[in-house]
């Protein structure tokens, strides 16, 4: 039978423990035995300096504890953004600080990493051309502030502005350009289209640099696009050895035509100051003339017949008779002669030394003969 059931049985076990009607437990008089081992007195006042000193102490030890909640730590490429009540306060610097916890609110954002952002897909070009741009951009934050509550997700936000901007300039680009030499204007271009964008949203982010990673046709048509991307790069390179050639072979022509205008202009010289002798040479001789013209007419023809003589062959002939040879070609005696003579004993050419040489070598066969016999040669 339970203890509380009627028919006046009391079984109320904090009543009857022991032996002895006991209720349960009083909270007020579990407090006053707690504070009585401090040494105070059962009564009013004592209980009410006991109950002041317990209020101090629980103030105390929460007081403690919410100025020790306080304290954080700001990592070195970090900013701190302070808001009080729900409003921006101040910033703070890295290093240990203290906020006022249940007032304070403290977000931290890292504004010295550049950031990385990729985006790529199939866009359509001016030229109705599909292609697969993949491009990536670094950023960092230089106003965490902004960063933080100007936008709900700046990365986001952040992200659909950077695929806003390669589309546009795609769309407004050759196909012919955004896969081969126009990379570079694509890339710039999307650079400055992305600061458009994003400037009026203020984000509190910079763009550091714009990537063009790469660009390609669909797999259908890749192979024809890649023969006309080798072609373009032949062409190039063609182009490149021949403004080497012109670089190599256009001092040369400049040397040569250097060459024959300083030539031209000797030669220029060298005419008018040959004409100039002649004239002087004219103006000495017709004096000359005019006093003995016969004299100075045989003076001229022997010394231009000196000059003619001077470069030719000559053959000498004997019109008196009497020789075997008729003619005797002097250059033909004057090599001879200079085989059997040494140079210290050589003769003077003179007329007499010829016609002396000329009647050696056409003697008859018998005088040889017997000039041999005479020597005892057979």
């Amino acid at each position: 039978m339970a203890w509380n059931e009627p028919g006046g049985n009391n079984n109320d076990p904090w009543k009857n423990r022991g032996s002895r009607d006991q209720g349960p437990p009083d909270l007020d008089e579990i407090f006053k035995n707690f504070f009585s081992k401090f040494g105070g007195k059962s009564g009013g006042g004592s209980g009410k300096g006991i109950g002041g000193i317990s209020l101090l102490l629980v103030a105390g030890i929460a007081i403690a504890i919410w100025v020790i909640s306080g304290f954080y730590t700001i990592q070195e490429a970090e900013r701190g953004v302070v808001l009080r009540f729900g409003k921006f306060h101040e910033f703070k610097d890295p290093g240990l600080r203290w906020k006022a916890t249940f007032i304070d609110k403290v977000f931290t954002v890292d504004v010295k990493t550049i950031r990385h952002m990729p985006s790529s897909g199939f866009m359509l070009t001016q030229d109705e051309n599909v292609v697969r741009v993949e491009m990536e951009i670094q950023y960092r934050i230089i106003e965490p502030y902004k960063y933080t509550f100007a936008v709900t997700d700046p990365d986001e936000s952040l992200r659909q502005a950077l695929d806003s901007a390669i589309r546009y300039v795609v769309g407004h680009s050759a196909m012919n350009d955004v896969l081969t030499s126009g990379r570079e204007v694509t890339r710039q271009a999307v650079w400055e289209e992305l600061q458009k964008i994003v400037e009026p949203y203020g984000m509190g982010v910079e763009i550091v640099d714009v990537n063009f990673k790469d660009a390609r046709p669909p797999e259908e048509v890749k192979a024809a696009f890649d023969d006309a991307i080798a072609a373009q790069e032949d062409e190039v390179k063609f182009i490149r050895e021949a403004e080497a050639y012109v670089r190599a072979i256009e001092p040369q022509a400049r040397g040569s035509v250097n060459r024959m205008t300083q030539e031209a202009q000797a030669y220029k010289e060298r005419s008018i100051l040959r004409a100039e002798g002649e004239v002087a040479r004219f103006n000495q001789l017709l004096p000359q003339y005019e006093a003995a013209p016969e004299v100075t007419r045989q003076r001229l023809y022997l010394e231009t017949m000196e000059k003619v003589y001077s470069n030719t062959s000559k053959i000498l002939i004997d019109e008196k008779g009497g020789s075997n040879m008729m003619y005797l070609p002097l250059d033909k005696i004057l090599e001879r002669q200079n085989a059997y003579e040494k140079p210290s004993s050589q003769k003077p050419i003179t007329l007499e030394n010829l016609r002396q040489t000329s009647q050696d070598n056409t003697q008859s066969p018998s005088s040889s003969i017997r000039d041999d016999r005479r020597t005892g040669r057979n």
